[in-house]
């Protein structure tokens, strides 16, 4: 494997093909391969090398296939004979003018696990239109919750949609349908949606909806959008943050005690009628201490606190730091394998492939 250590991890001798793609798919292929499994990605004849900071690459191989070309579709063929599953994350329709749509591929190997991820899904009437996370999570209800009351929702990064609603459902597909495979020997199609998996990520805000604590025609008036006063965020003296989640009764009483909340005020929090008022009133306590103030003050208690850290501050942070989740690797820092076992830890087996560079060694390892 080159560069690479040996793999590590519950997934040990899980063979899978990665389409080269973008988002989701590559960070689907990143879970499965820290846990073990040995992921081939098939670039295209050109594909530039992304390089070593390239992070969701990590730990896989690439060869370089034409799928145009009948000799590399015939290789493609052979690999997909030996694969547990592939990962493919093109317009719906592409594969198949490919010839490497479900039913060719399912007939050399029926026990393949077919792992599909679009943002609309296979159908509907938006299937085929181009789209990103900010759009696909835009119409499952989730973005239109989030942020301040008076401005447009901001996007979330492209957490919720691609990674959250994208390639951990498409993970969790994966496995689910090997499961399948073990018990039957059949295997699958799996149609991984963004719009789906966030849809369905939704499922507690719909409860709260529907039992009448949720309020959807404001954001910021909710308990967990940043309405309530004691599940928000605050402004420090030195312009850093912290944030509060003290919803459970006791957990709140202690953030009381240790802020000194005395007045009558402070005794009914779930009325929300009083959540503006008592939400300028936390902020004007929070505004006179520097982050770390509140940070030895209450991080570590039961008052669920913690200070916002950026991502260079989050490398240090006492705990990220004992829990080592964050680890250099040929000189880049990134996230450790999540989550863990403890018989069969996983582990980064090597920094991104350089596109090509392991086809002899993954035709031999794979009999083809």
């Amino acid at each position: 494997m080159g560069n690479h250590t040996k793999p590590s991890g519950p997934l040990k001798g899980l063979k899978i093909l990665e389409f080269a793609g973008l988002g989701p798919v590559p960070f689907c292929a990143m879970l499965l391969g820290d846990l073990g499994a040995d992921v081939v990605r098939i670039d295209r004849p050109g594909t530039p090398d992304a390089g070593p900071s390239d992070i969701t690459s990590r730990g896989r191989r690439s060869i370089i296939l034409d799928l145009k070309s009948a000799h590399d579709q015939k290789t493609a063929h052979a690999l997909v004979g030996k694969a547990d599953a592939l990962l493919e994350g093109f317009r719906p329709g592409v594969m198949e003018k490919l010839g490497l749509g479900p039913e060719i591929l399912l007939a050399i190997n029926p026990r393949l696990v077919f792992g599909r991820m679009t943002g609309w899904g296979q159908d509907g009437p938006l299937a085929q239109a181009a789209g990103h996370d900010l759009n696909y999570i835009a119409i499952t209800g989730a973005l239109g919750a989030m942020g301040e009351a008076d401005r447009p929702p901001a996007p979330p990064l492209n957490l919720v949609g691609d990674y959250g609603g994208g390639a951990l459902y498409l993970a969790f597909g994966i496995m689910a349908a090997l499961h399948h495979v073990q018990k039957t020997g059949q295997g699958q199609v799996v149609d991984c949606a963004i719009v789906d998996g966030v849809m369905s990520m939704m499922a507690p805000i719909h409860w709260l909806r529907q039992t009448g604590m949720w309020n959807e025609k404001v954001r910021q008036a909710n308990l967990l959008d940043g309405g309530a006063f004691f599940y928000a965020s605050y402004t420090c003296a030195d312009g850093k943050f912290f944030t509060i989640g003290a919803i459970e009764p006791q957990f709140y009483a202690i953030l009381r005690e240790k802020l000194g909340l005395d007045g009558k005020e402070w005794n009914t929090p779930f009325d929300a009628a009083n959540w503006p008022d008592l939400r300028k009133k936390l902020a004007a306590i929070f505004i006179g201490h520097p982050r770390a103030h509140w940070q030895e003050l209450l991080e570590g208690s039961d008052a669920c606190a913690a200070g916002i850290m950026d991502m260079v501050e989050a490398a240090e942070h006492p705990h990220n730091k004992a829990r080592k989740n964050l680890l250099e690797v040929g000189g880049i820092v990134q996230p450790a394998p999540a989550p863990r076992f403890s018989k069969t830890p996983g582990a980064i087996t090597g920094p991104p492939p350089k596109p090509g560079a392991d086809m002899d060694a993954v035709l031999k390892d794979w009999n083809v």
